[in-house]
């Protein structure tokens, strides 16, 4: 059994979906922000940082969502959500870079932070313009990250583009609202969304 916290207004939802994914039983425990919920001192014991996505799966903790969905591709191998080794590199590629440079670049143009003139090489996600149009260029010739298989990368990387054009904090491009599209589709990424619109709309009676 897998132990989940998390909250249907967050990043929890990528974890989430890769449980959908997985079709193995999992439990959740809803977490209201604040001192009650996520600053709790029993939340605090599994997670110091207070933040959700949290699993723990046979008494390991695991937290940060990009994490959590490569650590379940490996637990259950038989839901086939990781890719053979000889494909694998841009499975770990674009995780980790959606999850670095791509999150710090989407952050810092949602803060209005800028990189001063020539220190691009200081920034780890060198400039918007540029990570933005690495991932666009990838997903330009291609159905899922690993090519035709689908994989844990794609909720991830998913998540990040579908995300980042319903809040506008990514440019719409042809290759972003295609692969887009194409995972919505998925009777997982459907099923996680149902349960957290209904958790949504429950605690706004």
């Amino acid at each position: 059994m897998i132990e989940f916290w998390t909250n249907p207004m967050s990043r929890g939802q990528i974890a989430h979906w890769m449980l959908e994914e997985l079709g193995q039983p999992y439990t959740i425990n809803w977490l209201d922000w604040g001192p009650a919920g996520n600053k709790s001192a029993e939340f605090l014991a599994v997670n110091p940082m207070g933040k959700v996505p949290t699993i723990r799966h046979n008494g390991v903790v695991v937290t940060e969502a990009a994490a959590i969905c490569l650590y379940l591709a490996d637990a259950f191998p038989e839901a086939k959500l990781k890719p053979p080794v000889e494909k694998a590199g841009d499975y770990y590629r674009y995780v980790l870079f959606s999850a670095g440079p791509i999150e710090q670049a989407v952050t810092a143009k949602a803060l209005g932070w800028s990189v001063p003139e020539g220190r691009d090489g200081m920034a780890g996600f060198g400039s918007f313009d540029a990570a933005v149009g690495t991932l666009e260029a990838m997903l330009s010739d291609r159905q899922y990250v690993c090519g035709d298989q689908f994989t844990a990368a794609d909720v991830y990387v998913g998540s990040t583009v579908d995300w980042g054009l319903m809040f506008k904090s990514m440019p719409s491009r042809p290759a972003f609202e295609a692969y887009a599209e194409r995972l919505r589709g998925r009777p997982a990424y459907k099923a996680a969304k149902e349960i957290n619109n209904a958790r949504v709309a429950a605690t706004q009676k």
